[in-house]
């Protein structure tokens, strides 16, 4: 059921500041140390209408290729939808919205965002490309280019992302079938982003 408002109490004890929602686990006992709390303010939120680029969703897919973690599929379809990507293909080992924890993660974005399962993605982007898809591949490679380029390639659409395990990466059989593949750079001393916000980051370079 969507959140129609919330408060923010402050705890006459310890201080603390927290929001309120009916039904939360919290209640109006401190989270912290169970004092006594105040209402500071209370406020309706919307709902989740028609944004100012409704309208705007494109032939653009993503295909997620044995991604293990059900959260990371959930938040994928929650920005894929806020992208405007059209369709999600869920391919090997990804769980589907049909898990409660993907379900429960994309906060309804699988209702927009249309999904298929396929159990071999190279047999997929075979077929896609045939079809007239360009096929766009997020992964470190010798020949990968950073995804601040991306707006160089004018590539027309339809048009699928592919983002691959979350140890492995993109299948290599994948790789050799992407019309261009491009990479996150990293400034720090870890190598790559969690999956989720790595499809974020390319999710918006694809669409700005």
């Amino acid at each position: 059921m969507p959140i129609s408002s919330f408060e923010i109490r402050v705890c006459q004890s310890c201080g603390l500041r927290y929001p309120l929602t009916v039904g939360h686990s919290f209640g109006v006992r401190c989270p912290h140390c169970l004092g006594e709390t105040l209402v500071v303010l209370s406020k309706q939120i919307g709902g989740e209408g028609a944004s100012k680029e409704e309208g705007k969703r494109e032939m653009k897919a993503v295909l997620l290729d044995n991604i293990r973690s059900a959260w990371n599929v959930g938040s994928i379809l929650r920005s894929a939808d806020g992208f405007g990507f059209s369709h999600a293909y869920l391919c090997g080992i990804t769980p589907t919205p049909e898990v409660d924890a993907v379900r429960k993660t994309a906060l309804g974005a699988d209702e927009f965002v249309t999904w298929s399962h396929h159990k071999d993605a190279v047999k997929l982007v075979t077929g896609l490309k045939l079809e007239g898809w360009k096929v766009v591949a997020l992964e470190e490679d010798e020949r990968s280019i950073p995804i601040s380029r991306f707006f160089e390639f004018q590539f027309p659409h339809p048009i699928v992302l592919l983002v691959g395990s979350e140890v492995t990466g993109v299948d290599p059989e994948l790789l050799e079938l992407a019309d261009a593949i491009f990479h996150i750079p990293m400034r720090g001393q870890k190598r790559s982003f969690n999956v989720a916000v790595a499809f974020g980051v390319a999710g918006f370079s694809l669409s700005s």
